[in-house]
């Protein structure tokens, strides 16, 4: 398989990228999709005029339900897929109306590639939710977590990096973008992360509040006239930092804290759930050997990563500073008993070795 396309299908948009073997060739993002069978037409198109021909496809499906791998899309793949989509409707159900459009005009195998796949090994301890039993079981209510491509990356990228085998190794990574979440990997298996059923649970994020009581939920109802839909849209998109502070860019954020009350609040909040989730997963896993920033804000916002790291003096972590503010691969000092690195994720990459992976299979 020498060429393979990847494709992130949202709602209203189709992010593609083409790689000959592990190098990208052609990558664009089309927005404001309406018709997914046009928008595919136009990555032919493109694909057309670098006369690239396609070998294999590999899709992001954003929620994979109990599957632990990567799997190809035959037909009942699909209408799988189409069976699960209540668990994540804004995600999938546009990735399975891409996939049948794919399906229709490629004729090439294709192989869907689940965010979620990666965690299926965390322990029912983790995984579980103190509800009644049989009402989790009829309704698939379980920790899924998300991210599971970059973080699988990122792991593999930093024992690389190390030099040591991923097998020997206590990893922490924080994939922290507008969305973002943490993952506890104990010798290569997920065995912990912050996202939950849906991506909603876990840290403060750009728009979703993470963490909170439920109870809550009742109240605003109530309090506020809302109805489940209108909780839903302000919990996932007006709520954390943007809910906070009025801005979802931590850039911003930053630029404004030292002299505005409500970016400042933003801000310790943020990084303060960091600090507890990143605290817990080390005793979790009674130890850690490096803790891993990537995405957006973990590879760029030096003062997230200054902040955060300041509180685990006590587990022999020692900054660089200077190495910091350049966003450099190692940023803890030497001597420090814990490794602090800056991996960049490539989640498209992953995707690659993952079409390859089943398809050699």
């Amino acid at each position: 398989m020498k060429t393979i396309l990847v494709l992130n299908i949202g709602s209203s948009s189709i992010k593609y990228d083409v790689y000959v073997h592990e190098k990208k060739v052609l990558g664009g993002y089309l927005e404001r999709v309406t018709d997914f069978e046009k928008g595919i037409k136009s990555v032919i198109s493109e694909l057309d005029k670098k006369k690239l021909k396609v070998d294999a496809i590999g899709h992001r499906v954003v929620h994979g339900g109990t599957h632990s791998e990567s799997k190809l899309l035959d037909d009942k793949m699909v209408n799988e897929l189409d069976k699960i989509s209540e668990l994540a409707p804004l995600h999938n159900v546009p990735e399975v109306k891409g996939i049948r459009v794919c399906k229709k005009l490629f004729g090439v195998p294709m192989v869907a590639v689940f965010d979620t796949a990666f965690h299926a090994t965390i322990p029912d301890r983790a995984a579980t939710y103190a509800i009644p039993l049989q009402l989790a079981k009829k309704h698939m209510i379980k920790r899924y977590g998300f991210h599971g491509t970059s973080h699988k990356y990122v792991a593999h990228e930093t024992a690389k990096r190390l030099g040591k085998h991923l097998d020997d190794l206590k990893l922490i990574t924080c994939h922290i973008g507008n969305g973002a979440s943490v993952c506890a990997i104990n010798h290569g298996v997920s065995v912990d992360t912050s996202m939950g059923f849906t991506p909603l649970e876990g840290l403060v994020m750009g728009t979703r509040c993470g963490d909170m009581d439920p109870a809550i939920v009742e109240y605003l109802q109530k309090k506020e006239k809302l109805g489940p839909a209108e909780v839903d849209t302000l919990l996932n998109k007006k709520s954390g930092l943007l809910g906070l502070c009025g801005t979802n860019d931590m850039r911003d954020v930053h630029k404004r804290k030292s002299k505005d009350d409500k970016a400042h609040l933003a801000f310790e909040v943020y990084c303060y759930r960091l600090i507890k989730y990143i605290g817990a997963y080390t005793a979790a896993m009674n130890g850690v050997d490096a803790i891993v920033w990537t995405a957006g804000v973990g590879e760029h916002a030096y003062y997230v990563r200054e902040r955060v790291m300041s509180h685990f003096g006590y587990l022999g972590v020692k900054m660089d500073l200077t190495k910091n503010k350049k966003n450099a691969t190692v940023v803890s000092a030497a001597g420090s008993k814990v490794k602090v690195m800056v991996v960049p994720t490539n989640e498209q990459l992953m995707m690659v070795r993952e079409v390859r992976k089943v398809l050699k299979g």
